[in-house]
């Protein structure tokens, strides 16, 4: 009776502990491409976790033959995460080696079961297309340059696969609907197709492939490129001319434009008609070699714009007969006019001529007068000239200045007018 007891006592409580695990993760799936490994799963939130609670995952692995021994150490790739999947990417899985990776879910406290799956890159890993694929077109032919599928760390994986080679599928792009495919396998990155139509249009697509576990990669994305062939003459000679055109088009016309411009600058700031000396002297500093330009002054403007006169008298002085009788005396001190009918001056020079007259037709006596009278008209025109020459000196001429007389105004209707420039 005791010993039934005990057995329904240990069944009970192996129940009630398997109902308190959580469910662990369904369809663990592993997904590689050349040395990227993601580990997925599925979770079902309808079980295990209750209310708004979400479960957390972990996921870990360990070398295979790790597991004999007594100490595993499992190292852990992805602790209490949320997502359904673990990059192992990250973990630098030899990929000659072999391991064992496993998931496992947590929620309130609870721990799933693990799910355990193990993997050989060598062996399980998908291979990647070619990284980069160029055509580059030719006369009747095409050049295909394939680039090597790479690693996680950049790498080419002909350095893991030294017998990794390339199928080359490549057809004519025309209209029909059956389409004339043509393959090639190459273990060289460069690949020349000769013999294809000229002008024509091929479309390529290139896989990677690996025969010792029989791994075939995708088709890379499809490339059409058209073929060439040899450019006629006159062709040749059309686009040489067109060039030609161009060029005259867009260099030559602006560069004339711009000398043009030039000429009308040069021409407008610096003509080649240079103003006259004259004018130039007023326009200049009076120092030698100077080119700087004179800044006018109220001063200067009038002395530009306006002619200065100086008006010097030029004394004449009258023929005297018999200067014993003059009637009256004049002060060479007052300025005042005299009237012509009382100058003894003008009497005299008729007089003189009278007497001048008289004298050549044989008059003694007044030959005798007229010698005289030669003497003492040198001696008055010099004393005139002394006179003219105390009035330059004493009033040189200046701006604007006119020199007084020195004598009766008499004698200033008969001066002479200097100009001063």
């Amino acid at each position: 009776m005791n010993v039934v007891l005990g057995v329904a006592l240990m069944f009970f409580g192996h129940v009630s502990k398997v109902s308190a695990l959580l469910p662990r993760p369904e369809n663990v799936t592993l997904e590689t491409l050349n040395t990227h490994y993601v580990l997925a799963w599925a979770w079902n939130p309808d079980r295990g976790c209750t209310g708004n609670q979400k479960p957390t995952f972990t996921a870990q692995y360990l070398p295979k033959f790790k597991l004999r021994s007594k100490k595993r150490v499992w190292t852990s790739a992805c602790t209490d995460t949320s997502d359904a999947y673990c990059d192992f990417t990250s973990c630098d899985l030899h990929y000659l080696g072999m391991y064992v990776l496993r998931v496992r879910a947590r929620c309130a406290g609870r721990n799933s079961e693990w799910a355990q799956l193990d993997f050989c890159p060598d062996k399980q890993a998908h291979l990647g297309p070619p990284s980069k694929v160029v055509v580059i077109p030719g006369i009747r032919l095409l050049e295909v340059q394939i680039s090597d599928p790479l690693t996680s760390k950049n790498t080419s994986m002909k350095e893991t696969y030294p017998e990794l080679y390339y199928l080359i599928m490549y057809w004519k792009d025309t209209q029909n609907v059956v389409k004339d495919y043509h393959y090639l396998n190459t273990s060289i990155n460069i690949v020349t197709l000769p013999d294809l139509e000229p002008w024509a249009v091929y479309c390529f697509r290139v896989q990677s492939r690996y025969n010792f576990y029989n791994k075939i990669s995708s088709f890379s994305q499809m490339l059409c490129q058209q073929t060439t062939d040899r450019t006629p003459l006159w062709q040749i000679l059309l686009w040489f001319l067109a060039s030609l055109v161009l060029c005259f088009l867009c260099v030559l016309l602006p560069s004339y434009g711009l000398l043009k411009f030039y000429w009308l600058v040069k021409a407008t700031f610096f003509p080649n008609c240079q103003l006259p000396d004259n004018i130039q002297e007023y326009l200049y500093d009076s120092s030698p070699d100077s080119d700087r330009p004179r800044l006018l002054t109220p001063e200067s403007e009038v002395e530009v714009c306006c002619d200065s006169l100086d008006v010097c008298p030029v004394v004449v002085l009258p023929e005297i007969h018999a200067p014993a009788h003059v009637p009256y005396a004049l002060d060479p001190d007052q300025d005042q006019d005299l009237d012509p009918d009382l100058d003894p001056s003008r009497h005299s020079r008729q007089d003189s001529g009278d007497s001048g007259v008289y004298s050549t037709e044989g008059s003694g006596q007044t030959g005798g007068t007229g010698t005289g009278t030669g003497a003492e008209q040198v001696k008055m025109v010099e004393m005139g000239a002394e006179t003219r020459t105390e009035c330059l000196n004493a009033a040189p001429c200046g701006r604007g200045l006119k020199c007084k007389p020195q004598f009766p105004s008499v004698w200033a209707a008969e001066d002479v007018l200097e100009e001063c420039v």
